[in-house]
């Protein structure tokens, strides 16, 4: 799915978030999105999946208009958002329970890929923070929609943990070739995970620059330590320390 968005603009009462946002995400792509805290990161999510209503612009999925339309993407959340009633394949399915599309087969055979066959009929409180962090995602992955809004869903992983789930999200992404469009704060997440990374001023958030990045897919974790990797985040960080990040 492409997503287009333009000249997007947003303000709270007197406080202006957005301003004149344009971009575009095209159908397989990862891109993800830089920004100084409060800049209106998770502003432009709720925008793109119909929870508010820009004051000026337009977004598109597929040339079709979906401006303050819900529906049309799948979500992840910082916390999982597991209900604590249902078991993890419960949990799984329910996107597909809501677009009465249930394929329970498809999600034991993700849950069994991501390491989770013991734990499909567990309940979340039986859960690590990876393993319900794998667990949502596998719950967006199975939704009806194409295109997928990761809000900084790894920020509260320790390190060790952080680096597995950045690996098996790109081992599964590149599996399924869905569009996501990824919030994060950490500049080396963003150059190993994404195909483009975006970057946001301070607020009103404008797009300060659009940074196509070029390493090669598939990626592992040796590449974090290689010249080319550790030039990239010094001149990202620098591009960063001019926004107030």
């Amino acid at each position: 799915m492409d997503l287009t968005l333009e000249n997007i603009s947003k303000s709270f009462g007197e406080k202006e978030i957005l301003r004149n946002i344009s971009l575009s995400i095209n159908s397989g792509e990862f891109v993800s999105l830089l920004g100084p805290s409060g800049s209106g990161k998770s502003t432009l999510f709720s925008l793109i999946g119909g929870l508010l209503k820009p004051d000026v612009g337009d977004i598109f999925l597929n040339g079709k208009k979906i401006t303050n339309k819900t529906g049309y993407i799948s979500y992840m959340p910082q916390q999982p958002s597991l209900f604590p009633w249902r078991t993890v394949l419960e949990n799984a399915i329910l996107g597909q329970e809501l677009s009465r599309k249930r394929d329970e087969e498809k999600a034991k055979m993700l849950l069994e890929k991501a390491g989770l066959r013991e734990f499909i009929h567990a309940y979340p409180h039986q859960l690590s923070g990876g393993m319900k962090q794998r667990v949502a995602f596998i719950r967006a992955l199975l939704s009806p929609q194409s295109m997928m809004c990761l809000d900084e869903p790894f920020s509260a992983l320790d390190a060790f943990t952080r680096l597995d789930m950045q690996k098996w999200l790109l081992e599964t992404w590149e599996a399924y070739e869905q569009s996501i469009f990824f919030i994060t704060h950490d500049i080396e997440e963003a150059l190993f995970l994404s195909d483009k990374i975006v970057v946001l001023s301070s607020r009103p958030a404008q797009i300060k620059e659009i940074i196509q990045v070029p390493f090669e897919r598939p990626r592992n974790e040796s590449l974090l330590l290689t010249y080319p990797f550790l030039e990239a985040k010094k001149q990202l960080a620098k591009i960063l320390d001019h926004t107030n990040l």
